[in-house]
């Protein structure tokens, strides 16, 4: 396999192959790898190989057909999103090339380390969040209005569509029973964008001064606020998410009036829309996490509250 994906990489570039192969991760369930691949001048380039296993082994247990299918239908999103969008304000890895052979894809991308984006953060701060913020608020009003055509119909790994076996295993009595209701919400908003789809931290590259993304399996069309809200909840604990939602969602909301190109009056909406929608995101992720890992530490007070916000005011949200 390593000296084949050198022969490919080299095919896709014109170039000589590489000649030294460093792994980063592997792909979840075993679905294949994530590479950096070198060549002695110092050149690099980062090798994202698929190659879907004869038998499935994933972390929670969820070995089904249903899940292996949305997985390999969530690669197909992800080289269509690359062949379709080159990076611009909001940056992510360039694609140098796309091809298939024995029944693996080779998706090969730019290396952001090389870029300048070569810090990570398991715990982000103040000024990284803002980053992220930022980059999130530029990609949704860049595809403000977006069909979205080729990628997922509605952003997100976790949406109702495609999590019927979780929504089955919920434990949550009201929330499972408004589930449809709350997904019916967040599909009908006015104001729908492209959403990256798992905007968590970990999917984020920092420079000194900016940062990018990677990770593009689950994007797709949505209100901007699925992503914020499932973003917050991958970087604070629940007594952080009560303190620094208000302050974040007014960051969020700063930023986006300055990069929409939208007239006043359409803008005001677009906020006011999705204000009242961000609790709406945050019991819909809440719902998902009920039915795959109710004892995951994303399950807080903060999430419970708001989902009992959103139950008890069932009626308001579903005049959307």
């Amino acid at each position: 396999m390593t000296q084949q994906s050198s022969a490919i990489i080299g095919q896709l570039l014109h170039v000589d192959p590489p000649t030294h192969c460093e792994p980063i991760q592997s792909l979840w369930s075993g679905y294949g790898a994530i590479e950096r691949w070198l060549w002695p001048d110092g050149r690099r380039v980062i090798l994202k190989r698929i190659a879907p296993p004869t038998e499935v082994r994933h972390p929670r247990g969820w070995h089904t057909d249903v899940g292996h299918q949305r997985k390999l239908e969530s690669y197909l999103v992800e080289q269509r999103w690359y062949r379709r969008f080159s990076p611009v304000d909001a940056v992510w890895p360039r694609c140098l090339g796309i091809t298939s052979l024995d029944n693996t894809t080779y998706l090969l991308l730019s290396d952001l380390d090389s870029e300048g984006f070569d810090q990570r953060f398991d715990t982000p701060g103040p000024a990284q969040i803002d980053h992220c913020i930022r980059w999130l608020a530029q990609f949704h009003a860049r595809f403000i209005g977006d069909k979205g055509t080729g990628l997922w119909a509605r952003g997100g790994y976790w949406h109702l569509d495609t999590r019927q076996e979780e929504w089955q295993r919920m434990e949550n009595a009201s929330l499972k029973a408004a589930a449809s209701d709350i997904d019916r919400t967040l599909k009908g908003a006015r104001w729908q964008t492209l959403v990256h789809g798992d905007a968590k931290a970990a999917n984020f590259c920092f420079g000194e001064a900016s940062v990018a993304a990677v990770d593009f399996q689950y994007v797709g069309r949505g209100a901007g606020v699925v992503d914020l809200a499932y973003f917050l909840g991958s970087v604070f604990d629940g007594p952080e998410l009560q303190e620094q939602t208000d302050y974040w969602l007014n960051r969020y909301f700063e930023l986006l009036a300055d990069f929409l190109t939208l007239p006043e009056p359409s803008s005001k909406q677009l906020e006011q829309e999705w204000r009242r929608l961000y609790p709406v995101a945050v019991a819909d992720f809440a719902r998902f996490l009920d039915g795959w890992a109710p004892a995951h530490w994303k399950v807080n007070e903060y999430s419970l509250a708001v989902v009992e916000q959103v139950l008890s005011q069932r009626d308001f949200f579903l005049r959307f």
